[in-house]
């Protein structure tokens, strides 16, 4: 016997062995497994297509035609296995209980603005009621803007590289918003009504601080703006947020982009100024929610404005801080966290 018929009787004899094989495959993930130990890159058969140069070269186009009729048969048997295997599944389908086509579908669940986002949006909408317009700045600033143009001493405690999150000297991650007013004050003259919101950068990591939060901040340049028209204003957006029986209160403060400086404080939301015994408030009856201040002189010469003739007040505060008091949350890293049963709740 030739090497050729050899080849070629074992050709034949994987072949049935493949079949044979094939009839006791239950899946169309076992038929391929099954085909592949024959007909698979390391398989037999193809073993044997690689004893072709073993051959004389004047048999190799037969052998060659042999092995090419071999894995058309493989390929018939492996496809017509497949075939029936689909064919059971449905005839199984089709005999099995009827489908109830009145039962309801699983609903997609239906995603929502994240905690800080809602109140953002809310807080905006607010200020948008009370004329502002919504700026926006980069968050990689310079310490011209985020310091020098808004009257910071250059010992102030916040310039320090352990408070602050620097890239170069003179660059870094922004630690408020207030360098957009600056910029918007620069590129713009008077009057001026904008709320500046954003996420800010400072080195603080606890159940109340965040290396990363958000703020808004609202400033009103003009003539004859005086510090009643920042309490009626701050009293006015405050109720919009809160409630238009919310408590307000100023109390004295300092900044140095502001003079005077003031809190914005507002009844407890938690025991509705009863104090005895909360401890969101730590029985005051009064909760912190943001800072305000009359436009100091220096920053207003800072960005050519004549403070003799124009006046105007900012004010701030934390987003993050204003959601954790809406939604009762006691620790601010669960809002980065990105746990979805937590945030579901919202």
């Amino acid at each position: 016997m030739g090497l050729i018929d050899e080849i070629g009787e074992r050709l034949d004899a994987l072949v049935r062995d493949l079949e044979s094989s094939l009839q006791g495959a239950r899946s169309d993930d076992d038929v391929r497994a099954r085909a592949a130990r024959i007909v698979g890159k390391k398989g037999e058969l193809t073993a044997l297509e690689k004893r072709i140069r073993e051959v004389p070269p004047e048999d190799r186009r037969e052998l060659g035609r042999r092995i090419n009729e071999a894995k058309a048969r493989a390929d018939r048997i492996v496809e017509a296995r497949l075939a029936a295997l689909r064919a059971e599944a449905r005839r199984r389908e089709l005999e099995g209980p009827a489908l109830d086509v009145t039962l309801p579908g699983r609903p997609r669940r239906i995603g929502s603005l994240h905690p800080v986002r809602q109140c953002e949006e809310e807080l905006l909408d607010a200020l948008q009621a009370l004329g502002f317009e919504v700026a926006d700045g980069p968050e990689i600033e310079t310490t011209a803007f985020n310091f020098w143009k808004l009257g910071f001493a250059p010992d102030h405690p916040a310039t320090c590289m352990q408070d602050s999150f620097y890239l170069r000297d003179d660059v870094l991650l922004r630690t408020h918003t207030s360098p957009i007013q600056v910029r918007e004050m620069l590129s713009h003259p008077p009057p001026v009504r904008i709320a500046a919101p954003g996420t800010v950068y400072r080195r603080d990591d606890d159940v109340t601080h965040s290396p990363m939060f958000h703020q808004i901040e609202g400033l009103l340049v003009d003539e004859d703006v005086t510090f009643a028209d920042m309490k009626g204003i701050l009293t006015l957006f405050v109720r919009r947020v809160f409630g238009p029986d919310t408590p307000v209160r100023l109390r004295p403060s300092y900044f140095p982009f502001t003079e005077p400086s003031g809190e914005i404080d507002i009844g407890c939301l938690i025991c509705s100024g009863r104090k005895v015994g909360c401890r969101v408030c730590k029985g005051t009856g009064w909760l912190e929610v943001g800072g305000c201040g009359m436009v100091h002189p220096v920053v207003f010469e800072n960005v050519g404005y004549d403070p003799e003739r124009f006046s105007g007040f900012a004010f701030g505060m934390g987003v993050d801080r204003i959601a954790m008091l809406r939604f009762g949350i006691g620790d601010i890293r669960l809002l980065y966290e990105n746990d979805v049963r937590f945030l579901r709740q919202f």
